[in-house]
């Protein structure tokens, strides 16, 4: 293997991660934070979202 062809592999790789580590790290940050907003806050705060998200989708909840 030349060392253009290595180095070429290299950077192959290393593309490959970055594209996989981006949504991951993603993804992490968005699941922290919905576990810790939902941890913190007040109980009225969750159902009131909850709430307003069942009427968006116009499914009747009472």
């Amino acid at each position: 293997m030349t060392q253009n062809a290595q180095k070429s592999a290299t950077a192959t790789v290393i593309d490959a991660r970055a594209t996989v580590l981006a949504p991951a790290v993603l993804a992490l940050l968005l699941g922290a934070f919905l576990v810790l907003g939902t941890g913190f806050a007040h109980s009225d705060t969750i159902h009131n979202a909850a709430h307003d998200t069942r009427h968006s989708f116009a499914f009747p909840c009472h």
